[in-house]
């Protein structure tokens, strides 16, 4: 009786431990999230920048409506429904171009193998003033309780300057310098050290000639 007892507990606790294993593995049901850029994204005028945006755990989202918007923008007034056009709507696995806003046409992109692995970033080219402000990224019928996340593009205008910057020199390039302009004064030291030596040589061979001349002179008379 006991051992049955044994080996039925047994049983139930390695069952309980796979149990808890696969649970622990498996990400439970409304536990996605989606998470954009905590830190601003400063872009300068005319770059192509990513507004970095993705759903934790990772999850294919090609199937799933992926929205961004700039929550600032006011509706059209003139639209009796009151609805706020989008920077890009992705939906149908699909671009839909219906409610897009117009200064963001052919500008925008989401990254097509990247959403297999939950990332919804945005792509913006051609980057202007008026890009700057607060993107919304939403996925409505996410299977979580955070389904949006807010991200903050900042544009800075391109520095020009018609100044020509005054150049200070090179340390390197001043030892550079100094060491061939020493190399040169060695050379001409040798040079001139040389011909001074050919010059004696010369002057003492044209003296010992002489003195040779006269003697031989001499022992003539």
């Amino acid at each position: 009786m006991d051992l049955e007892l044994n080996h039925s507990f047994s049983l139930y606790s390695v069952t309980l431990v796979v149990l808890l294993l696969i649970f622990s593995c498996t990400p439970a049901e409304g536990n996605f999230r989606v998470i954009g850029s905590p830190e601003t994204i400063v872009a300068a005028l005319g770059d192509d920048i990513i507004l970095p945006c993705h759903v934790q755990p990772q999850v294919d989202v090609t199937g799933l409506t992926v929205e961004w918007s700039k929550p600032d923008l006011k509706p059209d007034p003139n639209d009796r429904l009151r609805r706020v056009e989008y920077v890009h709507l992705y939906r149908d696995a699909r671009e839909d171009l219906d409610m897009k806003i117009a200064e963001y046409v052919k500008r925008t992109e989401l990254f097509a193998d990247g959403l297999t692995r939950g990332n919804i970033s945005l792509k913006i080219t051609n980057v202007t003033f008026e890009d700057e402000g607060r993107y919304k990224c939403f996925i409505p019928k996410l299977k979580g309780h955070i389904k949006s996340s807010i991200i903050y593009l900042y544009v800075e205008p391109k520095s020009v300057t018609t100044e020509t910057p005054l150049q200070t020199p090179d340390p390197k390039e001043e030892i550079d310098t100094n060491v061939v302009c020493a190399g040169e004064v060695l050379i001409t030291a040798v040079c001139v050290s040389a011909l001074l030596t050919i010059l004696s040589a010369v002057v003492f061979a044209v003296y010992w000639r002489h003195k040779l001349q006269k003697q031989e002179v001499r022992e003539r008379l």
